[in-house]
């Protein structure tokens, strides 16, 4: 049976992407293997974590992490957010996971038809800005979809790709011990775009694996 546990002696960015990569061909194919949910799974993990990549991912109830990858308990440290956005609180948890935990690999995960990017677009183009804490959301995704136009972007799906670049780039930017880990290939960085209609993840930008 494949679990991703079987990487933790020896996890590599590589290894542990192209074990992400297989549980979401196997969760595409409806042919998962459900590893690692099982009684003894849980009794292993009383004593302490050791999973093998972190997600920062949309807090969106049809994008489930651990499914989406047919993964299970304890493969990933997931932190989630609407519109996977940064904060201090979410970076201290990358910063935990990846120093702490010593997991190799981080993923950003967008996914098709994000509210908040949505939300961002209607409030440039209509100036329909939410009320309450709901307005930050608006706030942090709106860069990005101005930094999509700049590029001659105007499709939900762009917009939906470049924040998950331009998340990437506020990681890098404000862990700065990150792009070392990464040039010296302890840690890699994947970001993705979940496709609600296939289950498929779209790969949006990789460091450090390939």
């Amino acid at each position: 049976m494949f679990h991703i546990m079987t990487l933790y002696s020896d996890a590599t960015p590589q290894s542990v992407w192209e074990a992400l990569k297989a549980g979401n061909k196997r969760f595409c194919a409806s042919q998962e293997k459900n590893p690692n949910r099982d009684d003894e799974r849980r009794e292993t993990l009383r004593s302490g974590q050791n999973p093998a990549v972190v997600a920062l991912a949309c807090s969106d109830s049809r994008v489930p992490v651990e499914l989406i990858f047919d993964a299970g308990f304890g493969d990933i440290f997931v932190i989630r957010t609407a519109g996977e956005i940064t904060d201090p609180a979410v970076l201290a948890s990358l910063e935990y996971a990846i120093d702490g935990l010593g997991v190799p690999l981080i993923v950003v995960l967008g996914h098709e038809n994000c509210g908040a990017v949505g939300a961002a677009t209607k409030a440039l183009d209509e100036g329909a800005i939410p009320e309450g804490w709901q307005r930050i959301l608006v706030e942090r995704v709106t860069p990005s979809v101005l930094a999509a136009r700049r590029e001659g972007c105007h499709e939900q799906s762009d917009y939906e790709r470049i924040h998950v670049t331009e998340t990437i780039g506020q990681i890098m930017h404000r862990l700065p011990h990150l792009p070392e880990q990464i040039e010296a290939g302890s840690v890699g960085l994947v970001g993705l775009r979940y496709l609600l209609a296939d289950g498929s993840v779209e790969t949006v930008a990789t460091y450090g694996v390939s």
